[in-house]
């Protein structure tokens, strides 16, 4: 069984509050749209952390993460992007692969809208933590948190850290 802690989009934006969430997870997951790699330093200071580089990424962000990340958690595949787009409407870079390859969790990041929904075409759990950071949009800097336990997506919760 794994705690996890999803964000995305802090634009290089981390405070003691985040990282109270941090030390309650097993693993963070980042999609993305990291900013200043302090806020991903930070994180692996005290827990494993996976993660993705989004479009406003600098060269060291692009040198150290990925742009898609696929792996097995537990009995999960999981596949985070930072542009994938969402269910229905999933970006056309990826469209193939999903058709060919669906994972059980797709992750993205990048719209700064918090939203889950299960894909029943391709019999997946789509997530996005919406925004951590202060910059863009959104009104309140969201996260999710989860457990994975086996093949089984769990115990999900939203995690609302303030106005931006």
């Amino acid at each position: 069984m794994k705690k996890i802690l999803l964000l995305s989009d802090t634009h290089s934006h981390i405070d003691d509050t985040i990282l109270k969430y941090v030390l309650e997870a097993d693993e963070v997951w980042h999609a993305g749209d990291i900013g200043d790699l302090i806020v991903t330093d930070r994180i692996k200071k005290v827990k494993p952390l996976r993660g993705v580089y989004g479009n406003i990424d600098n060269d060291k962000a692009r040198m150290e993460f990925p742009l898609h990340y696929r792996f097995m958690c537990e009995g999960v595949a999981v596949w985070i992007t930072h542009i994938g787009g969402y269910p229905g409407k999933y970006n056309p870079n990826i469209k193939a692969e999903m058709a060919s390859n669906p994972p059980k969790l797709f992750i993205c990041g990048h719209s700064h809208i918090l939203k889950v929904m299960f894909d029943k075409k391709y019999n997946l759990l789509y997530m996005n933590p919406g925004a951590a950071g202060k910059s863009g949009f959104h009104q309140v800097k969201t996260m999710l948190r989860f457990v994975i336990d086996g093949d089984k997506i769990k115990d999900l919760e939203i995690i609302e850290i303030g106005k931006k």
